[in-house]
C-alpha cells in the first residue's frame, strides 16, 4: 500500500481546496509610532510616545492610561511656587502690606516663608541634595539633620548660612 500520486490536475485541485480552508485574513491594526501591535506597544522603546495614540484608539485596552493622563492634567492645572511668574504676580498683587517702599523708587517685597530642595551633582553619579527654608518654620536644623541622616540613611549636616542663620 504505497501513496497514491496525485496527477497534475488533481494536484492543483488540491491546492486550491488548502488555500479555501485556510484561516481567514484578519484585519490587523499597527501602532503608527513603533509598528507594533497596541498589545505590544507598552513594551516597545518609546511607550510615551504612543500613549497618545493608545488612548484615542485603543482606550479599553490600557485603562491605567486614561487614569495616568487624567492625573497629569490635575497635576498640570497646580502651580509650584516660584515656577510661575504670572502666579507670582497675582499673589503680589493681592498683598499690599508686605511692600516696603525704599528711597529712590525701589521696591522690597516681603518673603514668604517655603522650602526649597536643591539637588546639585557633586561627581559624575554623586548629588547632594540641600534643603533651605526649615527655620523659617521654626524647625531645630540639628535636630531635622538627625531625623534626615536616619530616614534617608545617609550623611546629613546643617550649615549656617551667612546674614540668616543656619
Amino acid at each position: 500500500s504505497s501513496p497514491r500520486r496525485l496527477a497534475r490536475n488533481e494536484l492543483s485541485e488540491y491546492r486550491l481546496q488548502r488555500k479555501t480552508l485556510a484561516m481567514p485574513v484578519l484585519d490587523v491594526v499597527y501602532c503608527p509610532i513603533r509598528s507594533l501591535p497596541p498589545e505590544f506597544c507598552e513594551y516597545g522603546p518609546c511607550f510615551d510616545k504612543c500613549k497618545p495614540w493608545l488612548l484615542e484608539n485603543f482606550p479599553d485596552l490600557y485603562p491605567n492610561l486614561r487614569e495616568e493622563a487624567e492625573l497629569r492634567r490635575k497635576m498640570d492645572d497646580l502651580d509650584i511656587v516660584g515656577t510661575s511668574s504670572e502666579g507670582k504676580k497675582a499673589k503680589d498683587a493681592n498683598k499690599p502690606g508686605d511692600v516696603k517702599l525704599l528711597p529712590g523708587g525701589k521696591i522690597k517685597r516681603k518673603e514668604e516663608p517655603a522650602v526649597v530642595i536643591a539637588r546639585t551633582q557633586r561627581n559624575k553619579r554623586k548629588f547632594v541634595t540641600t534643603v533651605t527654608g526649615l527655620d523659617t518654620f521654626g524647625v531645630k536644623l540639628q535636630d531635622a539633620a538627625k531625623v534626615f541622616a536616619k530616614r534617608f540613611s545617609c550623611g546629613s549636616i546643617s550649615c549656617q548660612r551667612p546674614g540668616r542663620g543656619n
